[in-house]
């Protein structure tokens, strides 16, 4: 189905986000008109389509890697797709994305896009310390290079380091909790924003528990803590 697009294309928040969406879990057909968004998470797609202005329906194709099918939106729309082209997106883009052309102002509004499509986060307790309570953040790509200049740009706007591995298929791009606490006001530095309503009530909860135990004991193990301990 095609988007008949009546408007130049201009960045904002909203089209920041779609292109970090894109980038993890988009794809541009190789006849130059289709931009194709595929997500288990029904609420993504509506998300996508609503920052896009998008009548399409929601459909299902099968994945890959198995025979299940996960939903989708199609649509056709030349101007974007050949703008996509321009700022680093290409067909197949998977191994080979590198850099992209993203607007210091938008950035954030990018990587959010980036975490809802492929991003994670997760805590745990670690046994190690009495009530120490640690969490990640982690960003994915089957591309190092991409990840690369990931961790340059917010190394850049930051000024932290992370690390990058090796994962099934793919590199991961990892914050570790003192980082990760740099990392996710300035992904949601506003409220009501695009984003998977799921994975920011997880960082919530997350950022809630962390607050509750760096408030709750100076003294734990007979031992004063240090600033340094809580925030590691």
């Amino acid at each position: 189905m095609r988007s008949r697009r009546k408007q130049k294309i201009r960045w904002s928040p909203e089209l920041a986000y779609v292109v970090g969406l894109l980038v993890t879990d988009g794809s541009l057909s190789i006849d130059g008109r289709h931009i194709d968004f595929t997500s288990k998470d029904v609420q993504l797609l509506k998300t996508f389509k609503k920052c896009l202005g998008l009548k399409n329906k929601i459909g299902f194709k099968s994945s890959g890697f198995s025979k299940k099918k996960y939903p989708h939106v199609q649509f056709g729309d030349i101007i974007l797709y050949k703008w996509l082209l321009k700022i680093g997106l290409t067909p197949h883009k998977s191994k080979t994305i590198g850099k992209l052309k993203i607007p210091n102002k938008y950035f954030f509004d990018f990587l959010r896009g980036h975490f809802d499509g492929d991003g994670s986060c997760y805590s745990y307790w670690d046994s190690r310390w009495a009530s120490s309570f640690m969490f990640y953040v982690n960003f994915s790509s089957g591309s190092l290079f991409h990840l690369e200049w990931l961790k340059s740009k917010l190394k850049k706007f930051l000024k932290i380091n992370g690390h990058i591995k090796p994962a099934t298929r793919s590199w991961q791009l990892n914050y570790a909790k003192k980082e990760s606490k740099v990392v996710i006001p300035k992904m949601y530095h506003t409220e009501n924003l695009p984003c998977l309503k799921r994975k920011y009530k997880k960082l919530k909860t997350i950022l809630e528990i962390d607050n509750k135990e760096a408030n709750r004991l100076p003294e734990l193990n007979g031992r004063v803590m240090e600033p340094a301990d809580i925030y590691a």
